[in-house]
């Protein structure tokens, strides 16, 4: 397996480890479709563009539009040509390429600003593609190998066979029927004669005669981020069709990223190449959208491999030595344009192609600011090259594998100003990043100039055959050695004797023959001689390079040293550079805490301002409600002083009631006692005291003499309508609870509440169709006596979709004696017989007080 001059399986130190380019970064503008269309970028100088806002669009908060000036290596402009844009940016790619380094040259922009017309042409203006192959054809021709003597391993290396097996292969190939026959033997296509018709040929200087090339081309295409191979041979099937396989990366024995199971096609003609490379354009997937005819819906990647070998110490066939074996490619992507779903309106398919195409590319873009941060500051963060197969592809080449342009194709129409200026920065980003230089490939052993020596020695021997009467046309394969020599010698005169006494031709042989064996002793003589003079001139030459090699050794030990003294050097510079990268991070970095604090402060002030004022009008606030609330306060002490005016005046009404009710019922029990007394007979002794009536024949004489008596309410003044018994007559409709453990009292005043519904439990689904609740609670009095409360409250709603009490009066029931205080008062006189008589035969109303 052939090694590639890109990077060692091991890194070490070497002369160009720390040499740096940038990449190399060229802008083209396309013409406008129609003069009538609206132009957004203007062409400044050969490295510098401008953008100019379309009418319509968003403008500074001055209210000025806001022009933004972009530079590159190179700029292009509308009249440039196909030629000029390959001097400038893909022949010196070219040239590295033939000297054993690799290339990498892809083309970005938007849908439709000129792509794939840069890379590929169009008939009379071949693109970078055609014109590449071209030149290096040009450069190589003389010193092709003949076809199958390098053999890809499938490894992305390089097998090298010997001239019979590649004789023996060339004729299988050819005894198949299915083996594509020889391209470059052919007319080329009329579908692109054209494009490879390039008059202005070039080539590359400095050419190794002492090797042999071959090239090698592979078409691939990443296609919703899997890749397809378009060259790839697939058995047409009309019934059921197969569909492309996907092909997968893999990393070689040097760590480089290849497609496995790619088709490589060797060619040896630029007419060749293109044709191949035309059946896979035929192959990649083209659609039509709103923007573009022909959209690329994938990213193509064609694949020059070049393979060169030098040739043995004899300089006639290829050296049999696979370490010396050097595969240098370069690679010409047309990446496929970002777009807009909003202005493509893309649907289905072509949707799921845009997704994936602005993803990858997103992708790239995120590769290369991680790539420019890590060189910028010095950090080590991973870059994502695996996230998309078009960075992890090419993962090799930003890793220092080979130079990398990028040609940025822009259209000045108006309508595609925003996807410009996006794709403008990344252009500019992508200049900030450096890729390591590659390092040259080592220099052969053997001695230079062998083929020319070879071909020499062919010539030198013709001659001197011609000399000889040898032939004329200096063919030296067709006749052999011993051919020649006998050409040279005298011919033989006939040897056939017919008669005796023949004494002509026998002496006419000896004389042939003895001439025949001085020009033979000659021959040796001069051939010695010859080679005589050839030993010694090896020799001198033995000598010489001796002499040469021992300079040479001598020159690469003071070469060593400066190489030593350039790599102290380079230390320094580099430790210089870092030290001057950290001094420009440590710099940003308070620059951008400046700005913070700054910031910051601004705020702050700002904040502290806007408080202020807030304090201030909290303030003037505060002084107004102090002047409100102390009028709120007047009134309100004015208005309680008036109702408690009117309380107090509805108390003493209440309570002058009271006493006048009390007076009239004592005057009447006073009057009932009399009255007993005049009509009882005298009482019997304590011991033969009749037994107690019963209470309910009391009752009915208290009714009948109650009757006789005057009614104290028919004098008596109006109740207050605030001092009414209960509040629950309305309309509302109440939740009546009273507890199982309630006691009946039979009283004659009970509470009576219409239209309420009655539970022993509060329940949510009573209280959901109520408005009021009241609660019968009952309690032992001081007294001894049973006192009953009602409890009663609103009912709201809450938020949470429950039901909430609000209680908001309390009404209290009481029985008691209404001669209690009299009783008690006689007991402390000393007529206890009349107290208790009194006691029993008295009467028990029902007293309501109100509590709210």
């Amino acid at each position: 397996r052939g090694k590639t001059p890109r990077r060692p399986a091991q890194k070490k130190p070497s002369n160009n480890s720390n040499l740096k380019d940038p990449v190399g970064v060229y802008c083209r503008v396309r013409p406008l479709g129609s003069e009538d269309q609206e132009c957004c970028i203007e062409v400044i100088s050969e490295t510098t563009i401008q953008l100019h806002p379309p009418e319509g669009s968003k403008v500074n908060r001055n209210g000025e539009f806001k022009e933004t000036q972009y530079s590159f290596k190179n700029v292009f402009g509308l009249n440039i040509s196909q030629l000029e844009l390959f001097d400038n940016v893909a022949k010196p790619l070219v040239d590295d390429v033939i000297h054993c380094k690799n290339g990498l040259l892809f083309t970005y922009g938007v849908t439709g600003s000129g792509k794939t017309y840069t890379m590929t042409g169009c008939p009379g203006e071949g693109g970078l593609l055609p014109r590449s192959l071209d030149m290096i054809f040009n450069s190589i021709g003389p010193y092709q190998a003949k076809r199958y003597v390098f053999k890809p391993d499938d490894k992305n290396g390089m097998e090298i066979q010997t001239s019979v097996d590649a004789l023996l292969e060339r004729q299988k190939r050819e005894s198949q029927t299915s083996a594509p026959k020889t391209l470059s033997r052919q007319r080329p296509d009329p579908e692109f004669a054209d494009m490879i018709n390039v008059e202005d040929t070039c080539k590359a200087e400095g050419i190794d005669e002492d090797s042999v090339y071959s090239v090698f081309v592979s078409y691939i295409e990443i296609y919703n981020n899997y890749i397809y191979d378009l060259l790839e041979e697939v058995p047409h099937d009309p019934i059921r069709p197969k569909p492309p396989q996907s092909k997968i990366l893999r990393e070689d024995q040097n760590h480089n990223m290849y497609v496995a199971g790619c088709t490589e096609v060797e060619v040896k003609s630029t007419v060749e190449a293109f044709e191949v490379f035309w059946k896979g354009q035929k192959k990649r997937r083209i659609a039509n959208t709103q923007l573009n005819r022909e959209s690329s819906r994938s990213h193509s990647v064609f694949i020059i491999k070049l393979a060169q070998a030098p040739l043995d110490a004899d300089g006639d066939n290829v050296l049999q030595d696979k370490d010396q074996i050097s595969v240098s490619q370069l690679c010409l992507v047309d990446l496929a344009g970002s777009e807009r779903t909003s202005r493509t309106r893309a649907e289905g398919s072509r949707l799921r192609e845009a997704g994936n195409i602005n993803q990858s590319l997103m992708t790239l873009r995120t590769c290369i600011e991680v790539l420019r941060e890590n060189q910028m500051y010095g950090t080590n963060k991973m870059v994502p090259y695996r996230d998309s197969k078009v960075t992890h592809l090419f993962k090799n080449y930003f890793d220092g594998e080979g130079k990398v342009r990028m040609i940025v194709c822009v259209n000045p129409k108006a309508d595609d100003y925003e996807e410009t200026m996006l794709v403008m920065r990344f252009a500019e980003m992508t200049q900030e990043v450096e890729v390591a230089r590659p390092v040259d490939r080592p220099i052969c052993g053997l001695t230079p100039g062998r083929r020319n020596r070879n071909q020499a020695f062919k010539e030198e021997l013709t001659r001197k055959l011609e000399e000889r009467g040898g032939p004329v046309n200096g063919d030296l394969e067709n006749p052999s050695a011993t051919e020649i020599l006998i050409q040279s010698l005298p011919p033989l005169p006939p040897c056939n004797l017919v008669d005796v006494n023949d004494d002509k031709t026998l002496p006419k042989l000896i004389e042939c023959l003895e001439k025949r064996h001085r020009i033979r002793q000659m021959m040796i003589d001069e051939f010695d001689k010859t080679a005589g003079l050839f030993k010694s001139m090896l020799q001198e030459f033995d000598g010489t390079l001796m002499a040469k090699e021992n300079f040479i050794e001598e020159q690469r030990g003071k070469l060593g040293d400066k190489d030593r003294v350039i790599m102290g050097q380079k230390s320094e510079v580099d430790r210089l550079e870092k030290k001057v990268k950290t001094l420009e991070y440590k710099i940003d970095i308070l620059q951008k805490t400046t700005n913070i604090y700054e910031v910051d402060k601004r705020s702050l002030q700002q904040e502290l301002e806007t408080k202020d004022q807030k304090l201030q009008r909290e303030l003037s606030e505060k002084r107004r409600m102090e002047a409100r609330m102390q009028g709120v306060v007047s009134n309100t002490k004015m208005k309680w002083e008036k109702e408690c005016e009117r309380r107090v005046a509805a108390k003493q009404m209440e309570m002058q009631n009271k006493l006048w009710v009390k007076d009239e019922k004592l005057k009447q029990l006073k009057a009932i006692v009399t009255e007993s007394k005049s009509e009882r007979p005298e009482r019997p002794e304590r011991s033969e005291r009749p037994e107690k009536p019963e209470r309910p024949s009391r009752e009915k004489d208290m009714v009948k003499k109650r009757s006789v008596s005057p009614s104290p309410v028919r004098n008596a003044p109006p109740v207050h309508p605030r001092h009414r018994r209960s509040r629950s007559a309305g309309g509302e409709r109440w939740v009546d609870h009273k507890p199982a453990s309630n006691l009946e009292l039979g009283t004659v005043m009970q509470p009576h509440v219409p239209n309420a519904i009655k539970v022993s439990v509060p329940n949510e689904k009573a209280l959901s169709k109520c408005d009021k609740y009241m609660l019968t609670h009952q309690e032992l009095a001081s007294d001894g006596e049973i006192k009953t409360k009602l409890i009663k409250g609103e009912v709201f709603k809450t938020r949470g979709g429950g039901q909430s009490v609000q209680f908001t009066d309390v009404e209290t029931l009481k029985q008691e004696s209404p001669t209690s205080s009299t009783n008690r008062k006689r007991r402390s006189s000393g007529n206890a017989p009349v107290q208790q008589e009194e006691t029993t035969e008295s009467e028990w109303t029902d007293v309501e007080t109100r509590v709210s």
